[in-house]
């Protein structure tokens, strides 16, 4: 399995003192990307590692991996760095703001992700078991019949799928931290539900599946680090006490 790292674009506005670009900004002296490309090398299921970015990513690869040149937008970089892999690859991608990531939470991901035999996996995070961990972080919740969750930072993909739906799903990507947005494209009867607190994780697979032609399924993670991202000043200092106490707060 290959693992893409989405490295390119700007930090966020409250970021931009650090470093113009996350995945070079630095948590007790070591590049934000690197943490997660450390984690990546101790899983035996991840046989190379790439990353998309600027060219500048090769002065700290260190042979350790991949750098594929940035382009565009997000999505175009997405589309750009799933280009270089071949139809029956699985990949997965991850974004290079998660430097709290461990090796228990990619790997539970991954195997029950495989189980499923889903062609796209996507990790989420109950908001009690994130609050139990991170107590105070500010995240974006969805909430549907089962409880309220938030989404991780990485996705477990077969790429003959992705590359069958990557043109329908552009709108959808660029809302996914609006769940108003995301439930009006996914039509009415899913807005009501969505509404009134109805809404079931097995109707969203449906859905994904009724438009996409994509069999998705979420994987309920008991790991918060998996979406526990870095976007502003105040996940950085969170960021430097786990990792300075080597994963706990």
């Amino acid at each position: 399995m290959k693992a893409l790292i989405l490295a390119g674009g700007t930090a966020e506005d409250s970021l931009k003192d650090k470093g113009d670009n996350k995945a070079f900004i630095k948590i007790a002296g070591k590049e934000m990307i690197l943490y997660i490309v450390n984690v990546l090398k101790e899983i035996k299921a991840i046989d190379e590692i790439f990353a998309i970015g600027p060219e500048k990513l090769k002065e700290i690869s260190r042979g350790d991996f991949n750098v594929i040149k940035e382009e565009g937008s997000l999505f175009e970089n997405v589309k750009k760095g799933l280009s270089v892999f071949s139809e029956e690859e699985e990949i997965l991608i991850l974004t290079s703001d998660i430097p709290m990531i461990t090796k228990e939470a990619l790997e539970d991901f991954i195997v029950r992700a495989k189980a499923t035999g889903a062609e796209f996996c996507y990790p989420i995070v109950k908001k009690e078991v994130n609050d139990k961990k991170f107590p105070g972080v500010k995240r974006t919740y969805v909430r549907v019949y089962e409880g309220s969750f938030t989404g991780g930072n990485v996705v477990l993909v077969k790429l003959s799928a992705v590359k069958r739906a990557i043109d329908k799903v552009e709108g959808f990507f660029k809302y996914r931290k609006n769940p108003l947005k995301l439930s009006m494209i996914f039509g009415p009867v899913f807005l009501v539900k969505f509404l009134i607190g109805t809404l079931r994780i097995k109707d969203l697979e449906k859905r994904v599946y009724e438009l996409f032609d994509v069999r998705a399924k979420a994987i309920i993670s008991e790991y918060p680090e998996i979406g526990t991202d870095v976007d502003k000043i105040s996940d950085l200092e969170i960021a430097e006490k786990v990792l300075a106490k080597g994963g706990g707060l």
